[in-house]
């Protein structure tokens, strides 16, 4: 995965554990909310990375 690919699944994932943090004080569907769009985030950013692993691995064993 590329640094840059990198830096905005983590500054995406910080930027949603904030807004989750920030609306515990609110309200507590805003909680669920972002906590949800965190691990999703979280979670796409795993995805991806084995994605691309899986696409370089292939290529460099020329199938």
């Amino acid at each position: 995965m590329s640094k840059t690919l990198s830096m905005f699944f983590a500054v995406l994932s910080i930027l949603f554990m904030s807004a989750t943090a920030i609306s515990i004080s609110y309200n507590g569907w805003f909680v669920l909310l972002f906590g949800m769009l965190s691990l999703f985030s979280i979670g796409a950013g795993f995805i991806v990375k084995a994605k691309l692993r899986r696409k370089a691995e292939k290529a460099r064993n020329g199938e």
